[in-house]
């Protein structure tokens, strides 16, 4: 038996963290063990208790390891050829009844590049149909829309995690870093300790929040209104970088104008933030020579998400910080691979290098890579929500990988009763997940461990997973389901099952585009620790106009670069934005309420997020009885005011109404919150369901649902006998 470590990466968050897999001996519970691996840079060896424990997974005990078919209405074992066949039958019978935009398809932003570039392209080649996006869209496409808009380009950081602890004051809105990612606060605690300073805005006090110098607690949809009344201070107190504007952006007047009709006095009856702590809050963040913002789900899950987080880029632009050393703006990914799930195919309007859908050249360059005719390809589709909403009625079979949308969806009571209501639904998962409990067939796939793949972490840094172990006899990737589909559905080539031919053929179909991988290789990966995007194949300067490719040898993490070979390209931005005309261009946004204001009937704000022991829609880690014992269900956290005022009582049962649903979770009695908002975790199924209550109200721009706030009553509930 193999005793050699494995060097590969955490299946959890966006950090990707470095870990090392020793395969356990027979009976020794998981298959594989957990250890440092401190060679690689991001995590240097540590890890969450997430990361810890994600073996615990692997054990035929807990995950598939069978085919299921349903039967009279119940999900009994079966073969695989069976369990292909009757996929293929249900999306032939759909795409015959109905047309081929029936068939949906909806992924997931823990996919490897490689599934999420085959899972595009079988969307468009082999079903023909549109009608495809992922749960990604629920994570941080408000930033994305953002960031295209000023910069011309979206990666989650512009820069490495290692400049963070380098600039001198960071803001970090409404993220918890130390509870989502526990091992990157560590780059906030460098940054205290070589003289920076840490500005936390979120409407809690939060472990992360209490590392901070200046915690701003605004009421929950108002990050919009506080950074116009940052950026007025800003020009008020002729704190901006008038050469920087004039040299390097467009766009600033109209800004600026917006930006004066939020005076201080204004925001502060908006926000509930003070006007002492938001003239704190310029001087910290203007004195230094260098500054960041970071931002995460609090202002960007809302239906004005794409605005706020324009908002605060023209902060950082009108003091000079973007493409600069240690500075700029930056959002922090959630899920495991949500940066590269997004650039290869498997959102409703782009194709693989993050082209557009509806760009001729794009659709031209892809189709040749495919071997198709440009003109068969799809337009773009409906986003995640609205394909989920529209379940049951325009779409009526579903091919499902990866994804929890029976938890994870807003307005999820309706989102699970339109799973309900399709002809067909198909799920490959690793676990019998609440979605996959509906389905007439469940496919099980295999793990992070079982199988070879790569990810893009937050930074932009594409990495190689590396197979440590075997899967269980009867589980197969989700390549060779596509594979095998494929085959059935009358398209017998150009679907390998093997990770490196897919990502041979993923580096062509993205070389030219803002995402190019071209010039990435498995051999790259394996010796430099990861490359950073973009990495054209000629070594030139990237095509992308994002600046230069800056990658040290420290950078590089002691890797041996290839003759010739594009180093990558760990820093955007520094010579040039990624526009036309190589500026970054201002967006002029306002205040708006939030879509759903609290009244009479529901008077309250509920906001929702992670804890630490937990992740996503829970399927996964709410099965590892180490993590469920430190946290095991959902509760309803509260202000004492509050408390008192509904006649809560710590740990009794307390009940959130909204206008749709009602959600029943044990009281968490607390003053590290607002008076006027509650808080619960996302992570449960059933009665203490978060997304029962959620509004899926839409941003304009990212489709973007407004998680983060919604108008609910909150009712004690009286116990029976």
């Amino acid at each position: 038996m193999q005793t050699t470590a494995t060097p590969t990466h955490c299946p959890y968050c966006a950090l990707q963290c470095g870990m090392n897999l020793t395969p356990t001996p027979d009976g020794a519970g998981s298959p594989v063990e957990v250890t440092e691996r401190p060679d690689f840079p991001v995590n240097r060896g540590a890890l969450c208790g997430k990361g810890r424990t994600a073996p615990a997974l692997l054990s035929p005990g807990v995950r598939l390891t069978s085919p299921l078919i349903r039967r009279a209405g119940v999900l009994e074992p079966a073969g695989w050829d069976e369990a292909l066949d009757r996929i293929a039958e249900g999306l032939s019978r759909t795409r015959t009844e109905h047309g081929p935009d029936a068939c949906g398809v909806f992924g997931g932003g823990g996919l490897t590049n490689e599934k999420a570039y085959t899972l595009g392209k079988f969307a468009r080649v082999v079903l023909g149909t549109s009608q495809i996006d992922y749960n990604g869209r629920f994570c941080m496409s408000s930033a994305a829309a953002g960031g295209i808009k000023a910069f011309g380009l979206d990666r989650g950081l512009p820069f490495p995690l290692e400049d963070i602890p380098k600039t001198g004051c960071v803001i970090l809105v409404g993220s918890n870093l130390a509870e989502t990612m526990p091992p990157a606060l560590r780059y906030l605690t460098e940054l205290k300790e070589n003289g920076g300073t840490l500005v936390v805005i979120d409407p809690r006090r939060t472990r992360t929040a209490e590392q901070a110098d200046l915690h701003l607690a605004p009421r929950p949809g108002t990050d919009l209104a506080l950074a116009l009344g940052l950026l007025h201070l800003v020009v008020a107190e002729g704190r901006t970088d008038e050469a920087y504007i004039q040299e390097r952006t467009s766009g600033w007047e109209e800004a600026r104008s917006a930006a004066m009709a939020h005076w201080p006095e204004y925001v502060e009856r908006i926000t509930g933030v003070s006007v002492p702590q938001l003239r704190e809050t310029v001087r910290m963040f203007c004195e230094p020579e260098s500054a960041m913002v970071l931002t995460a789900r609090g202002p960007e899950q809302h239906s004005k998400g794409t605005d706020t987080v324009g908002a605060w880029i023209n902060l950082c632009l009108a003091t000079g910080r973007p493409g600069r050393p240690f500075s700029g703006y930056g959002c922090l990914t959630g899920q495991g691979n949500g940066q590269g799930g997004r650039e290869h195919g498997q959102k409703a309007d782009q194709l693989p290098g993050y082209r557009k859908l509806d760009d001729p050249a794009a659709r031209r360059h892809v189709a040749e890579v495919w071997g198709v005719d440009p003109d068969s390809l799809p337009g773009p589709g409906r986003s995640a929500y609205e394909l989920l909403d529209a379940m049951g009625t325009d779409i009526r079979a579903l091919l499902l990988m990866a994804s929890n949308p029976v938890v994870s969806a807003p307005r999820a009571a309706h989102i699970e009763e339109r799973l309900k209501s399709l002809d067909f639904l198909a799920v490959a998962d690793v676990v019998l997940s609440e979605t996959a409990e509906l389905a007439d067939v469940v496919l099980p796939v295999t793990q992070w461990a079982e199988e070879g793949g790569t990810t893009t972490n937050l930074e932009g840094r594409v990495l190689l997973r590396k197979q440590a172990i075997t899967p269980p006899e009867g589980v197969h990737s989700d390549l060779y389901v596509m594979h095998e589909l494929a085959d059935r559905l009358g398209v017998e080539k150009g679907f390998p099952t093997d990770p490196e031919e897919v990502f041979e053929e993923l580096r062509r179909a993205s070389a030219g585009g803002p995402a190019d991988y071209s010039g990435i290789t498995y051999r790259r990966l394996a010796e430099e620790n990861g490359v950073f995007w973009p990495c054209p194949a000629d070594g030139a300067a990237d095509g992308s106009g994002s600046g230069s490719a800056d990658a040290s040898a420290e950078d590089r993490e002691g890797g041996v670069q290839e003759p010739g070979a594009h180093p990558g390209t760990p820093r955007l931005f520094l010579d040039r934005f990624a526009t036309p005309d190589g500026r970054a261009r201002f967006v002029a946004v306002n205040h708006r309420p939030l879509a759903e204001e609290p009244d009479e009937e529901y008077p309250v704000l509920l906001t929702t997020g992670r804890v630490v022991s937990q992740y996503q829609s829970g399927a996964q880690t709410r099965r590892v009885d180490e993590l469920n014992a430190a946290a095991p269900g959902s509760f309803v956290e509260l202000h004492p005011r509050l408390a008192e005022r509904v006649g809560a009582v710590e740990g009794e049962p307390l009940a959130v109404v909204s206008r749709r649903g009602r959600a029943v979770a044990p009281a968490r009695i607390t003053t590290s919150i607002r008076p006027d908002t509650v808080f619960m975790p996302f992570h449960w199924p059933g009665e203490g369901r978060a997304n029962t209550l959620t509004n899926p109200a839409l941003d304009p721009t990212s489709r973007m649902p407004e998680f983060k706030a919604c108008a609910v009553r909150v009712e004690r509930v009286e116990r029976v006998g």
